[in-house]
C-alpha cells in the first residue's frame, strides 16, 4: 500500500543541485541531493524505526489506517517485510539532531532474489503476480511500496529525490521491472469509477505483462465504458502518485483490491524499465547521476 505524493511536473523546476565528491558517488549509499534534502538508504535499525514512525504518522494519523495492537502501541507501521527490504529515505539535513530526526519521506524496496529467499513480494497478498514473473524468467523484478512523505515536504524536490533514489537503486542492482501496490483513498471502489475505468481501458497490462487481483479480493475496475470517459476529468480524479506512475509508462493490473486495514483501494502497478519514458531517463540520467553532480 502506498499513499499519495504531491503531483509534480519535471519540466517546471528551479532547484540548486549540489555535487557529491567522486568518492561518495562511487562508494556511498547517497543517491542524490537537492539543497538540504538528501536521498539514501537507511543505514541502521534506528533509521528504519524512524521511517516506520513516519509511515505511522501518514498512514494512521493522517489516513486512518488500523494496524495491529502492538504497532498502534509503538506508533510504528511495521511488518515482516521490513526485516528484508531496503528502506529508501529522504532526509532534511537542515534539521538539527541525529539522522533519524531528519527523515521526512520513505519508500520500501524489495528485490526479487531477496523476496524469493524470504516471504515473497508484499503485492502477492493482493494480486496474482506469480504468472507475471514466471513469464519473464530472464528479468529481475523489484517491488516499490510503503511510499509516504510528511505533509510539509510534499514538494517537487522531495518527489524528485524519491524517484532519483528508486531509479538509482534499479540501475545499481540491474533491475528490469518495478511492481507495487498503489492506492486510491477509501474502501469504496465505485467512488473512483471514473479513474479506475480510465486505467482499465487505457493503461491495462496485456499479454506477458498481464496480472489480476486475487479472485477472492477482486473488485471490478471496468465500471464505465471508454466512450463515456472524459480523459481530462479522469486524470484530474487520479491520485498524484498513480498519475506519476502513468507518466513514467506504467501499466496496471486487472481488478482492484480493497484494503480495509489501510482504508484504501489498491491497484497493481507494473513498470518495465524498458518502458520508462525517454524524457525521464534523460532527466535522471541513464546511470542515475542527475542529482549527483
Amino acid at each position: 500500500m502506498v499513499t499519495e505524493i504531491l503531483e509534480y511536473d519535471i519540466r517546471e523546476r528551479n532547484v540548486v543541485i549540489s555535487a557529491l565528491p567522486v568518492s561518495q558517488k562511487r562508494n556511498d549509499d547517497v543517491f542524490g541531493r537537492i539543497g538540504p534534502l538528501e536521498t539514501r538508504l537507511a543505514r541502521n535499525e534506528r533509521e528504519i524505526d524512524a521511517a516506520q514512525n513516519v509511515r505511522f504518522r501518514v498512514f494512521v494519523e493522517e489516513m486512518g489506517a488500523r494496524l495491529p495492537a502492538e504497532a498502534m502501541r509503538r506508533e510504528r507501521d511495521i511488518d515482516a517485510f521490513d526485516l528484508v527490504c531496503d528502506h529508501l529515505l529522504v532526509l532534511d539535513n537542515s534539521i538539527e539532531g541525529d539522522p533519524e530526526d531528519q527523515i521526512v519521506g520513505t519508500y520500501r524496496l524489495l528485490r526479487q532474489d531477496t523476496a524469493f529467499a524470504n516471504n515473497g513480494f508484499y503485492s502477492a497478498s493482493e494480486f496474482n503476480i506469480e504468472g507475471l514473473i514466471d513469464r519473464h524468467p530472464t528479468k529481475r523484478f523489484m517491488e516499490l511500496g510503503r511510499s509516504c512523505v510528511l505533509p510539509e515536504y510534499r514538494t517537487k524536490r522531495t518527489v524528485e529525490l524519491l524517484w532519483q533514489g528508486n531509479w538509482a537503486y534499479a540501475v545499481r542492482h540491474r533491475m528490469d521491472a518495478m511492481i507495487g501496490c498503489a492506492s486510491f483513498p477509501g474502501v469504496q471502489p465505485e467512488a473512483h469509477a471514473l479513474a479506475l475505468s480510465y486505467l482499465h481501458h487505457t493503461c491495462g497490462a496485456k499479454g506477458d505483462w498481464a496480472a489480476a487481483a486475487l479472485p477472492e479480493l477482486y473488485c471490478e475496475m471496468d465500471m464505465m465504458p471508454l466512450e463515456a470517459i472524459n480523459p481530462r476529468r479522469a486524470l484530474f480524479a487520479m491520485p498524484p502518485l498513480i498519475k506519476g506512475y502513468m507518466r513514467l509508462g506504467a501499466m496496471f493490473g486487472t481488478g482492484a483490491v480493497v484494503d480495509h486495514a489501510f482504508n484504501t483501494t489498491d491497484v497493481l502497478v507494473i513498470l518495465p524499465v524498458s518502458a520508462i519514458a525517454n524524457r525521464y531517463i534523460n532527466y535522471y540520467g541513464g546511470e542515475a547521476e542527475r542529482f549527483n553532480g
